[in-house]
């Protein structure tokens, strides 16, 4: 289903991926938090889904998380990275001049030990904000934006216990974008429903499996109902918790997915209008696919080989050809791997 990896060299010990198109050219380039390195890396599309070398932009202390949206309401896409040595949230404005390169970084405090970020409008004024989970303390941050750009001071809620990672999708069908953590320490996922005003209800806590460390919100049993697929890398599984309509999730159902998986897209992969898992396996340097049977069941995986130890993995059509290709940043080899479908 899939060519041979191509990989790309970036900077020491690449974190986190994100496939967006920059410089507004119609093509999805890469980005890439280069933890080591303190820098985020952009990876321009040729057009034929091969990339040019990464441009490295200096940012905060081990950048861990990375997401791409326009914050300034230009129409180019900006960078939010989250900076764990610093304790802080780097904006990196687009120049706005077609070339996808990007001005130095506005910081701004986060509490705690930051871990992960999305950009998403809670609020409902057309802006997209900030929020950012935090472990020690343990907490989810939302900075709101001002219209320009810029950032409002936080405001926070407690959840549970180091929470790695979180998605910010409307799960209860009232128009509102919630949160969904994955705390790791816990085994749990935490929902904390919008109250309608940017504002958080406490969070509602669904048991996982070992040692969660991704998080995915997509409805996989076509009943127009986001639901949550969690990798846990402890016990080699990947978790799926239906919604049962009202924002609430049924226990999970695993499946085996060895070994290490650590993060995970859920995408149509083999156009039967059924997202698949993509699931990027840490401690077998391969990415695992497990197709959907239909109903939100899923077969066993088929495995590609990537990089060394990936860590966050990524699906787009890179090259134009309507199929769905696999980025993945591979921590251990300092690389991001490209499958193109085929």
């Amino acid at each position: 289903m899939f060519l041979n990896q191509t990989t790309y060299s970036v900077g020491a010990s690449p974190r986190s991926v994100v496939v967006v198109d920059v410089n507004s050219d119609n093509k999805p380039d890469i980005v890439v938090a280069n933890y080591a390195a303190n820098t985020v890396g952009v990876l321009l599309n040729t057009g034929n889904g091969t990339f040019k070398t990464q441009t490295a932009y200096t940012v905060g202390t081990q950048p861990l998380s990375v997401a791409v949206v326009d914050v300034n309401g230009d129409n180019k896409s900006d960078i939010v990275v989250v900076n764990v040595g610093s304790n802080t949230v780097g904006v990196l404005l687009n120049t706005g001049t077609g070339t996808g390169t990007f001005n130095t970084q506005i910081t701004y405090t986060v509490s705690g030990t930051p871990q992960a970020v999305a950009v998403v409008d809670v609020n409902s004024d057309n802006k997209p904000d900030i929020v950012v989970t935090s472990a020690t303390p343990n907490i989810v941050s939302v900075l709101f934006n001002t219209g320009t750009g810029t950032f409002n001071t936080q405001t926070t809620y407690a959840i549970g216990n180091h929470p790695i990672i979180l998605a910010v999708v409307d799960v209860n069908s009232d128009n509102k974008p919630d949160i969904v953590v994955v705390n790791y320490d816990d085994d749990t996922v935490g929902v904390l429903l919008n109250t309608g005003t940017g504002t958080f209800n406490t969070q509602i806590t669904y048991a996982v499996g070992d040692g969660p460390t991704g998080v995915a919100v997509v409805d996989v049993n076509s009943d127009y109902k986001p639901d949550i697929v969690v990798p846990n890398s402890d016990s080699d599984t990947v978790s799926v918790l239906l919604n049962t309509g009202t924002g609430t999730f049924n226990t999970q159902t695993t499946y085996p997915v060895i070994s290490s998986p650590y993060s995970v897209a859920v995408v149509d992969m083999n156009s039967d209008n059924k997202p698949d898992i993509v699931a990027a396996k840490f401690d077998r340097n391969a990415v695992g696919v497990l197709l959907n049977t239909g109903n939100g069941t899923f077969n066993a995986q088929t495995t590609y080989a990537v990089g060394t130890y990936p860590i966050s993995v990524a699906v787009t059509d890179v090259n134009g050809d309507n199929k769905p290709d696999i980025i993945v940043a591979n921590y251990g080899s300092n690389t991001t791997s490209v499958l193109l479908h085929c």
